[in-house]
């Protein structure tokens, strides 16, 4: 039994908003101490889970069949649905959709908003909403509260309350899952603060850690994200002069690494739904503040501009090698924004495809995790989920998945070829590394 078993409030009822890569996991971890109902606006979502299968692959199928239920009121378990009537018996509300941004790089806060209306529409007095999306700070308090007033026509911190526990989940790390990271918490009250932390505290096995406020826990989340970005920045411009000077990165990198207090970052390609997208939203704020950004939007340009050198690196060395590169055929290894994860949300990758085929480069990628109808519906790019029965000019890993570490490349390729490895992991048998 957890320790924590004897501290459970059997009248908690848990309502998680958004069933993706942050929400399931955490309503599955949930639902083994409470009674909790999952929801998603997506139906066919909806109707996988409840099959018993989560396709992000966060949640193995037999983790997730243990904790499933077929109706909302049990005393623990998942019940998955898309109707908010299923809802209206919770008390606490954890909002868990994403924050993406535009075209244009600017926060699109249309998910809370839209989230919002509908716990609006639900809540009671009494009731709590958490936020676990990220966002700049002040977004909770002043973008989303004033829509669950309006909404609901209750007033904040007499009839309702919120928190903010910004998420840390990794996806497609199956060893620092979401109960074995520590858990920021924060409330709108000193007592809803207390209250907040202590749901989490009852799941999360490596602790919490209650913040004074709820914009200090916004900030504090987007800032994790805004300095792994800026860092991944500086190895990236180190991998362009240093190529320049014909040194390897990789080795310069381990040999620094030496030093105790070195950072061990990596160079690479920037995407995903955080680390690609947090900064522009702390950058935003700080302009509304009156303030410029430079090193972060500093970050962000050298990181966005990755995709092209990464091409214009397999290009030259196509020509050194004497490969024709109008109408070469490329094998693109992984379409994903990182490893052995099925997301392609903000995936860097499609900068590369772009700029290889803008050479007449014949491109085809080749991903076994990824959704064919997801990155056709994104990007209008052809993927393929199993190993192509063709010889390649060239091979390049765009992503570590772990499947493509067991390749037979010899097999992949024409008697002229070269293969090209992102990632860095594929050793003696690459023509060349970012």
């Amino acid at each position: 039994m957890n320790k924590n078993d004897d501290k459970i409030d059997r009248n908690i009822k848990v309502a998680i908003i958004g069933l993706g890569y942050v929400g399931l996991p955490l309503a599955r971890l949930f639902a083994t101490k409470y009674s909790v109902v999952g929801f998603d606006i997506n139906e066919s979502r909806i109707a996988s889970l409840k099959s018993g299968t989560d396709t992000t692959l966060e949640v193995d199928d037999v983790t997730l069949q243990k904790v499933l239920v077929d109706n909302a009121y049990q005393d623990t378990g998942l019940y998955c649905t898309s109707s908010l009537n299923d809802l209206a018996a919770c008390n606490y509300f954890i909002i868990t959709v994403p924050t993406p941004v535009d075209k244009n790089n600017r926060p699109d806060l249309t998910p809370l908003y839209k989230s919002s209306e509908s716990v609006g529409k639900i809540l009671k007095k009494g009731d709590i909403v958490i936020y676990e999306s990220t966002v700049y700070p002040g977004v909770t308090e002043e973008q989303c509260v004033p829509v669950l007033e309006k909404i609901s026509g209750l007033t904040f911190n007499e009839d309702f309350f919120a928190g903010y526990s910004p998420e840390r989940i990794n996806p497609g790390d199956k060893e620092h899952t979401v109960e074995k990271i520590l858990k920021v918490t924060s409330g709108s009250t000193l007592e809803i603060g207390l209250k907040v932390d202590a749901l989490y505290k009852s799941v999360i096995i490596a602790g919490t850690y209650l913040a004074p406020s709820i914009k200090v826990a916004e900030a504090a989340k987007v800032i994790e994200n805004s300095q792994r970005d800026i860092n991944i920045a500086f190895v990236n411009e180190l991998a362009k002069i240093f190529n320049l000077m014909g040194i390897d990165t990789q080795e310069v990198l381990t040999a620094a690494a030496t030093k105790w207090n070195f950072l061990p970052f990596k160079p690479g390609l920037v995407g995903g739904h955080c680390i690609g997208v947090d900064p522009y939203y702390l950058a935003q704020r700080a302009q509304e503040f009156g303030y410029h950004p430079e090193i972060i939007l500093a970050g962000r340009r050298l990181n966005d501009s990755m995709g092209e050198y990464v091409a214009s690196q397999i290009v030259k060395l196509m020509i050194k090698k004497g490969i024709s590169v109008n109408g070469a055929n490329l094998l693109m290894l992984g379409i994903t924004f990182k490893e052995n994860c099925p997301d392609v949300r903000n995936t860097k990758i499609v900068d590369v495809v772009k700029a290889l085929k803008e050479y007449g480069i014949l491109v085809t990628i080749f991903d076994p995790l990824a959704n064919a109808n997801d990155v056709k519906k994104e990007y209008n790019l052809i993927t393929i989920n199993s190993i192509p029965n063709d010889k390649f000019d060239a091979i390049v890993l765009g992503v570590a998945h772990a499947e493509f570490l067991k390749l037979n490349f010899s097999e992949l390729q024409k008697e002229d070829s070269l293969i090209y490895d992102v990632k860095g992991v594929l050793g003696a048998i690459a023509d060349n590394r970012l």
